[in-house]
């Protein structure tokens, strides 16, 4: 599978301005995007993040997940850093799509967590692919990467495919009294690593 490149603008963010870029899946017809900031260097490690679409957490400011605390502080990350890249990748609800997660969040507030909740629905604990990752980041000349995840099968993903990993960086924010299952959740059954002590109880 495959993404083909269809075009480009400006995107200025209160984080700083990023050029964004349209991609569209050869076989699925599914759009990505990529917003890229600074001066990339194809000789360069490139500081990214793989971020799957949440409505809820990007948009809605849910505090049922850390998703939409990750974007900002990637974006934020990336300013600082002067260079780098998120792709935004159509994937909501670890792939299953939006009304399908409205029923696994129904389920999570009767007691599932989010692996039982997809499993009762019928799904994979996780069905988001990231192949097609590759030759989005290969139109902009990037074979190396430095990727903003705690999720070790991102980084799996990319290396299986031909990028070059060269550091995993925690991006660990967010983390509340309404994510707090969740986030152990990730931890225990869907193997996220995390700093020690940061899933410790809520005070």
């Amino acid at each position: 599978m495959s993404a083909q490149y269809v075009d480009s603008c400006r995107l200025p963010t209160r984080f700083g301005e990023f050029s964004m870029h349209g991609f569209t899946e050869t076989e699925t017809g599914q759009e990505h995007i990529i917003l890229t900031y600074g001066d990339i260097q194809p000789d360069e490690p490139l500081l990214i993040r793989l971020h799957s679409e949440c409505l809820t957490g990007d948009s809605l400011f849910s505090m049922r997940c850390d998703c939409g605390y990750q974007l900002e502080t990637a974006l934020a990350n990336i300013v600082e850093e002067g260079s780098g890249a998120l792709l935004y990748l159509r994937q909501e609800g670890r792939g299953i799509g939006l009304i399908n997660k409205i029923r696994a969040y129904h389920l999570q507030d009767d007691g599932a967590d989010t692996v039982e909740a997809n499993e009762r629905l019928g799904f994979a604990a996780d069905l988001r692919q990231f192949h097609f990752c590759k030759p989005m980041l290969e139109h902009f000349g990037v074979s190396k990467v430095k990727l903003m995840t705690n999720n070790p099968k991102k980084v799996k993903a990319l290396q299986d495919v031909g990028i070059n990993v060269v550091e995993q960086v925690a991006i660990q924010v967010g983390r509340n009294i309404h994510n707090d299952e969740y986030l152990k959740t990730k931890a225990t059954k869907m193997g996220h690593q995390f700093i020690p002590g940061t899933l410790s109880d809520l005070g």
